[in-house]
């Protein structure tokens, strides 16, 4: 079987490493999440940013659907050694 290829971009829509850091945020082509510290003791919350003009270039990509699949995948498997 051909090996497909594929955009620089694909598979980075997301950020790729997550880990709960205060102060840390994680970059991905459209989105980004940001660790916030809490003011108190309480659990750290998060801030999820979207980059619209990324996004919509990523809606526009005939390989929109498999490239947001195997984000998710990877993000689903990276986070679930944290619940």
């Amino acid at each position: 079987m051909e090996r497909i290829e594929h955009k620089a971009c694909y598979g980075t829509m997301l950020p790729v490493h997550v880990e709960s850091r205060s102060g840390m945020t994680y970059r991905g082509k459209a989105m980004s999440l940001t660790i916030i510290t809490p003011g108190g003791l309480g659990p750290a919350t998060r801030r999820v940013d979207v980059d619209p003009d990324e996004w919509d270039d990523c809606l526009r990509c005939p390989e929109f659907d498999h490239c947001y699949k195997l984000c998710t995948a990877r993000l689903a498997l990276l986070t679930a050694g944290s619940v």
